[in-house]
């Protein structure tokens, strides 16, 4: 019995530092908690780990997400100042939402014609991932190497791809770059699966059941209405209203005019956590490989992740000293399932309990603005032997494939883990 309350304790223990270390990372930075739209580090990108003595690198695998942007629904600027201002006719507001409807105003005024357009510090993200690149890995960028960029046809991931190879062009004028746009390439850089959304809507009662136990305004009301039956009577929903505005509070860092305008204050750490917390089970029903949608999500990226083999067969087995890079850029919405159907860093995490997910799958981890995953391919001479060292967001990455040359691996072990992988996409019955 003794042994027995020694391992709970253990475990209890375990669950609450996990928990504790996500509420420190919120508390030490509240913009961690706005998902999707938290903005990509401009610094402290650690070292790369030098490769195994005499391997080079020559070749680049990349998908990357468009960089910040302005948000894409016309209604979450709208409706929480629509909200406010009913408290401004009736002179509800307290200061504080009073100062926060003027906030709102001049973010809404700045968002008109340019709902999901990219930022200007989204341009510069993807300035600094292609800087970083050339610096890191040069001997991918010699003169004449290919470098072949493709973008999904949505003009804030066109103009990312082209604020990236600009800023290559300008490091080397003499690299061979190509770009491209188009419906064709669809079916890999964006596709979009017909299994997909009947999975995610089976779970829709599920998320509401999380969202009607999470999602509490009362705290925020307080702060913007001075009176609260008034607040109860006049805001149609508190929640959603609630989820907007935190939406627009995480988003201002996307935007050098708003980046130091901060709402934070109108939420407790819990609301802050809390609202992160929906929000992330509801990222992990749209792209994770959980048994709630038949683990079958994620393999939407299933052309994608070819399409990574089939470019690094063509730069392993090519004669030409320098193979260059595979540029492609789209949304979050590939980049998250993606990590999940490769493993990266552990995205692959399968669980149907929605309560204890913010304690091993989170989002701020894995896709800010800009996200990026990056294969760098390493070869030496005189050897077949072809090493791959994974990044997420410039970081070095792990995969569930075992390797002796940590953090690198064989590519040859990660191709077949891959390809074993993909030969087991689960058959969908829709009916269950």
């Amino acid at each position: 019995m003794r042994r027995f309350l020694h391992v709970f304790v253990l475990m209890l223990v375990g669950v609450i530092t996990l928990t504790a270390g996500v509420r420190e990372d919120f508390k030490a930075n509240p913009k961690l908690s706005a998902n999707n739209y938290q903005a990509y580090p401009v610094d402290g990108f650690p070292a790369i780990t030098p490769a195994p003595a005499g391997y080079e690198p020559f070749f680049i695998n990349h998908y990357g997400r468009h960089g910040s942007r302005w948000l894409i629904n016309d209604n979450k600027y709208a409706y929480p100042l629509q909200m406010l201002e009913k408290g401004e006719r009736y002179g509800k507001l307290t200061p504080r939402g009073q100062e926060v409807l003027d906030i709102l105003r001049q973010v809404y005024d700045a968002s008109r014609g340019r709902l999901g357009e990219l930022s200007d510090i989204g341009a510069e993200q993807h300035q600094g991932i292609a800087r970083r690149m050339y610096q890191n890995f040069p001997q991918v960028f010699q003169d004449g190497a290919p470098v072949v960029a493709r973008s999904t046809i949505v003009i804030r991931c066109i103009l990312s791809m082209q604020n990236e190879v600009d800023m290559l062009a300008s490091l080397n004028p003499r690299l061979d770059i190509t770009t491209d746009a188009s419906q064709a390439t669809m079916y890999y850089m964006n596709y979009s699966d017909s299994v997909v959304k009947p999975l995610r809507a089976s779970q829709a009662d599920l998320l509401k059941k999380y969202r009607e136990k999470w999602i509490n305004p009362k705290g925020m009301l307080k702060k913007l209405f001075k009176d609260q039956r008034f607040a109860k009577d006049s805001v149609d929903n508190p929640g959603k209203m609630m989820l907007y505005l935190m939406e627009v509070t995480g988003n201002m860092q996307s935007h050098h005019q708003f980046e130091n305008v901060n709402l934070y204050d109108l939420f407790s750490a819990e609301d802050i956590y809390n609202v992160w917390r929906y929000n992330n089970a509801s990222w992990y029903i749209t792209s994770g490989e959980t048994p709630l949608t038949q683990c079958r999500v994620d393999y939407m990226e299933a052309n994608l992740l070819r399409n990574f083999i089939e470019d690094a067969d063509r730069a392993t087995t090519t004669d030409d000293p320098a193979p260059g890079a595979s540029l492609r850029f789209g949304h979050e919405s590939v980049v998250l399932p993606l990590c999940c159907l490769m493993g990266l860093n552990g995205a692959d995490y399968r669980t149907t309990d929605l309560e204890t997910l913010d304690q091993h799958w989170q989002t701020y981890k894995i896709f800010p603005m800009a996200a990026n995953i990056q294969f760098i391919y390493f070869r030496k001479a005189g050897s077949d032997d072809i090493l791959m060292l994974p990044l997420l967001n410039e970081r070095e990455a792990t995969l569930p494939v075992q390797t002796d040359v940590a953090p690198y691996y064989h590519w040859s072990d990660v191709r077949d883990y891959f390809i074993d992988k993909l030969s087991r996409q689960p058959f969908i019955d829709l009916n269950k």
